[in-house]
């Protein structure tokens, strides 16, 4: 299984970042569209890091592949970037089925939106990781993220917002790597259905109140 995530901090330009760590005891399957780890593929953690608003580095991965060296993470990961304080996470369960999600709605915009609508720099991010107890195939886990996304989405028009997420939207799902193979991933099969409603929940919950990190900071 993935652990609870690990809340700690890096020092970067003279602060104290917040970043969270997700460790498997063990390799797990994995899909993600993260900056560093996308893709299909083997994970062993699972790195989500704050950064400022201001954030325009053009070597993501790099950037992020860094952070794992320096928190000791080995092996083949995952790691995401967001501009929310990810302490504020928001754990969901449902059937087996865990969610963390780190929601930052500040430059909420429809995905298909003409260009003209898309503000010249993307803030916010929806971050959503999840675990699925239960080995999902390549076909599953492609499904998986739409059921992931549509859950978000569901949740981000609940609140009011016309929109279907942010322009930096990421999301990683784990299962286990043995097992019986689950076919299916949409959002009314047997894991798809709770991942779905444990989605749902965790970004409803956080609504619009999330505070961008930079606001937090002093002066």
């Amino acid at each position: 299984m993935l652990n609870e995530p690990l809340l700690t901090a890096r020092r970067e330009d003279e602060r104290d970042i917040p970043l969270l760590i997700w460790r498997s005891g063990r390799p797990l399957r994995a899909i993600s569209s993260a900056p560093l780890g996308g893709g299909i593929g083997v994970r062993r953690w699972v790195l989500n890091a704050t950064v400022p608003m201001s954030y325009d580095r053009d070597d993501p991965a790099d950037h992020l592949a860094a952070m794992a060296r320096e928190c000791g993470l080995d092996g083949p990961g995952a790691g995401l970037l967001t501009g929310v304080d990810v302490g504020e996470v928001v754990a969901r369960t449902d059937t087996g089925v865990q969610v963390w999600a780190t929601v930052g709605l500040g430059t909420p915009i429809p995905a298909a939106a003409p260009p003209a609508a898309v503000p010249a720099q993307p803030v916010g991010t929806v971050n959503i990781v999840a675990y699925v107890p239960a080995r999902l195939g390549d076909a599953a886990l492609v499904n998986a993220v739409a059921t992931a996304t549509e859950a978000k989405t569901q949740a981000i028009m609940e609140l009011g917002l016309p929109s279907t997420g942010t322009p930096t939207d990421a999301v990683a799902v784990l299962c286990p790597p043995d097992g019986p193979v689950c076919a299916y991933g949409g959002p009314r099969s047997t894991w798809g259905a709770p991942l779905a409603r444990a989605v749902h929940a965790a970004v409803r919950a956080v609504g619009t109140e999330t505070v961008p990190w930079s606001d937090r900071l002093p002066g």
